[in-house]
């Protein structure tokens, strides 16, 4: 396969201090793909505004901030405004509060295959973990062995089995090919052109829940099916207070709808969105 450029896609909302241990970690990618990063804002104030812009001058990948007015839980829209005036061929979404290691966009670019899109996991970190870890000069992804035993023994973390990694060219990643169930866009990448043809994320869900079910659901719908990350391209997902699940039963209902028939363009999606992108707040 011929090289190609990437961008990946980072929602955050008001989460600077999360935000920039992400922006680290991707300083800290070892991979010889060229990327980008584009910060899909659902709506933060000045202080997410001024850390990218301090950072910028200073990243070795372009880093970019496309930033939207605040009226609520919109990841899908602001996820889609982010693909709108992104130049790579290829889409890794990360959320702003999950960090990767050091291989994670390499090995992304060794899963990737036409006609597939990948579905990565995460790990789960404690509050007292995530505060101590925010703390800490050194990431979490350099941790040591004992030291994530350790983590696991206090309930510092959920879980270690994903961490692990299995071979990346094993036929067990296709297994679940036409399983949506799982699969989350804080770590889930996909062909560009794909994403467009079933016009990205649906904008009519909003509030929190099921607007990456309804993404995965059409992508399959359109013939293009998900290979298993899990054990390849894990990331730390750092606590946070749960979301407002105020419109959560309507957005399920509205994914079953969507399960129901074969239907895969969103209705209101990327498509829309060409210039015109309001600036972030200074």
């Amino acid at each position: 396969m011929k090289p190609y450029f990437i961008s990946l896609i980072v929602t955050t909302y008001n989460r600077p201090d999360a935000l920039l241990r992400v922006l680290q970690a991707l300083v800290a990618q070892d991979t010889a793909s060229a990327f980008e990063v584009i910060i899909a804002d659902d709506g933060s104030g000045a202080e997410t505004a001024q850390l990218i812009k301090s950072l910028q001058p200073t990243m070795p990948y372009p880093l970019r901030h496309c930033w939207q007015e605040d009226q609520g839980f919109r990841a899908a829209k602001c996820r889609n405004r982010a693909v709108a005036s992104a130049h790579g061929e290829y889409l890794i979404f990360l959320d702003g509060d999950c960090i990767p290691f050091p291989d994670f966009v390499e090995r992304h670019v060794q899963l990737a295959e036409y006609g597939w899109f990948v579905a990565g996991n995460r790990v789960l970190l404690s509050q007292q973990q995530t505060e101590h870890s925010l703390k800490q000069t050194h990431l979490p992804t350099e941790w040591t062995r004992m030291q994530w035993l350790q983590a696991r023994r206090e309930g510092g973390v959920n879980r270690l089995m994903p961490l692990l990694r299995l071979p990346l060219l094993n036929p067990i990643r296709k297994l679940t090919a036409q399983r949506w169930q799982g699969a989350k866009t804080c770590n889930l990448a996909v062909w560009c052109s794909d994403f467009i043809a079933i016009n990205g994320f649906d904008e009519n869900y909003q509030g929190w829940g099921h607007e990456d079910a309804d993404l995965v659901t059409r992508l399959i719908h359109a013939g293009v099916f998900r290979k298993n990350g899990h054990f390849a391209v894990p990331v730390l997902h750092l606590w946070h207070p749960a979301q407002d699940r105020a419109l959560a039963q309507d957005n399920f209902a509205r994914l079953q709808q969507r399960q129901q028939n074969l239907h895969f363009r969103a209705e209101r999606g990327v498509l829309q969105y060409l210039n015109n992108l309001p600036e972030p707040p200074h």
